[in-house]
């Protein structure tokens, strides 16, 4: 039985738990909360409020247009709808990367006006002192390499990272670093499935992959992609769940052809005098 249901809410202490019980680890992005009691009702241990945001919710080409307020809200939004997973909400893009003083002022607004429960940053050993400052003021961090969305421009785009051995080995010094300056758990993006493995093996702390092999602590995925709900592009580690966009737009052709037709409404849809 999943940890969520058994602790009624779920913690970093137990999320870290998991990964020494050898229990994998289910992690989905929310950004409502109507979606979040779904995903809530259904076991699934952390609810990450993601960047992605801007992406499948606002129609933007990348994550880097999304603001802190924009995060706050879709983060309070989903703190409602979560009454056991863990809430997890991405610091968006340049709201920790200016200094790690910064950084927690922003991690405690998204705590204390939004209901997070922990923040996730991107960024490896470069970001140990903003992870060591955030972790020491009482706020989990969760870790965040590989294929990070925020340096896309620096990336080049949405590339695979970590091949080769030399690159290898920068990442693997990236999630150790981060795992002592405090993070509880670490997402894995876009690496190659042995490299996952690696880390997952290295690590104390459990990892969270998307794109990083069968072999991380944990899978996440973003809800809209699972769901068939964002065509725009399709990653190759994406697996499709439902196809409920096609399913929307023939509930919506329908209800357009019975307003047309006058068919709807009918009189059990309507009031009496």
């Amino acid at each position: 039985m999943s940890k969520v249901l058994e602790v009624g809410k779920i913690t970093t202490t137990a999320v870290m738990s998991m990964k020494a019980e050898g229990e994998k680890i289910a992690m989905l992005t929310a950004y409502d909360s109507s979606f979040a009691r779904i995903a809530d009702s259904a076991g699934i241990e952390i609810l990450l409020v993601g960047d992605s945001v801007g992406m499948v919710f606002s129609g933007q080409p990348n994550t880097l247009s999304v603001t802190l307020e924009q995060m706050i809200y879709h983060t309070s939004a989903v703190s409602r709808g979560a009454k056991h997973a863990l809430v997890v909400a991405d610091m968006p893009f340049m709201t920790y990367q200016i200094n790690p003083e910064e950084a927690l002022r922003n991690a405690g607004r998204l705590v204390q006006e939004a209901g997070a429960e922990a923040v996730k940053i991107e960024g490896g050993r470069a970001m140990a002192d903003t992870v060591r400052k955030i972790v020491g003021a009482g706020i989990p961090v969760m870790g965040h390499i590989g294929l990070t969305p925020q340096s896309i421009h620096t990336l080049g785009g949405f590339r695979v990272q970590g091949r080769g051995a030399e690159a290898a080995d920068t990442l693997t010094a990236d999630a150790l670093a981060l795992q002592e300056a405090g993070a509880f758990a670490l997402v894995l993006e876009g690496i190659p499935a042995s490299l996952g493995q690696r880390i997952s093996r290295e690590l104390r702390i459990p990892t969270i992959g998307i794109g990083a092999g069968p072999d991380c602590d944990g899978q996440v995925l973003v809800m809209h992609d699972l769901l068939g709900l964002f065509d725009d592009f399709t990653p190759k580690f994406v697996k499709q769940y439902a196809q409920l966009g096609e399913q929307v737009a023939e509930a919506f052709r329908q209800y357009r052809t019975e307003v047309k037709q006058a068919v709807f409404p009918q009189p059990e849809h309507c009031f009496k005098g």
